[in-house]
């Protein structure tokens, strides 16, 4: 019975770093699909100094360590008077990663969309953001979506950097009951099925969304 209320308190601190990292992945993959079709884009702009910018974001969040992006913005950005809590500094450091690799995914996607949709829209007389609205961002985005799958996945694993700013995600927890307990392999089990529950669901959402896309754009060619 003690090792049933022991584990049963083991659950709880796992269920209240699921529920953390589940709030990181929300927020931080709202932040990263923000960042990836402002930044992917623009790569795409026809000025040059846009397509610099964003190449500049782009290539930092890329070439550096989200470690150091992390403990820049929570231990740095204060010296510059901006203070971030924890998880704030967590969100901001995984979304501009995440949406630095989205910014790719973008870019290749609305490419890979054939000249003759381009053409299309010129002969209809419509303007460059009508067409990019209308036709081509909804043909790209069914083309994406598989990629933006995996980067939400990935950006749900890199949640657990978010620890070592004393974030209470799995990670962090699953240290706590270590650390407690002594024990190794039931924290990190229990961590392992939990982290391998939510990137289902997420992957199940990415697919519902793409039979979605898809039957809306087959409609529309029809």
């Amino acid at each position: 019975m003690q090792n049933l209320d022991a584990t049963l308190g083991y659950g709880q601190f796992i269920l209240s770093g699921a529920l953390a990292t589940v709030e990181l992945t929300i927020f931080s993959c709202a932040l990263a699909l923000l960042m990836a079709f402002l930044a992917g884009l623009a790569l795409l702009s026809r000025y040059f100094r846009v397509r610099g910018l964003a190449r500049i974001y782009v290539e930092f969040f890329r070439g550096t360590s989200i470690f150091v992006q992390l403990f820049a913005a929570y231990f740095v950005l204060p010296l510059a008077g901006i203070s971030l809590s924890p998880v704030q500094a967590g969100v901001l450091a995984i979304g501009l990663n995440g949406g630095a690799y989205g910014a790719e995914v973008v870019r290749a996607g609305i490419q890979a969309i054939g000249r003759d949709q381009t053409e299309a829209t010129i002969a209809l007389n419509l303007t460059r953001w009508q067409a990019m609205r209308w036709v081509i961002l909804p043909q790209a985005v069914v083309v994406m979506l598989p990629s933006f799958g995996n980067l939400a996945i990935e950006i749900m694993k890199s949640t657990a950097v978010a620890s070592l700013v004393t974030v209470s995600e799995l990670t962090f927890q699953a240290q706590m009951v270590r650390s407690q307990t002594g024990g190794t392999a039931m924290p990190f089990l229990l961590i392992l099925v939990t982290y391998l529950v939510i990137a289902s669901v997420l992957m199940t959402l990415v697919r519902w969304l793409e039979r979605r896309f898809s039957r809306g754009i087959a409609a529309v060619g029809a």
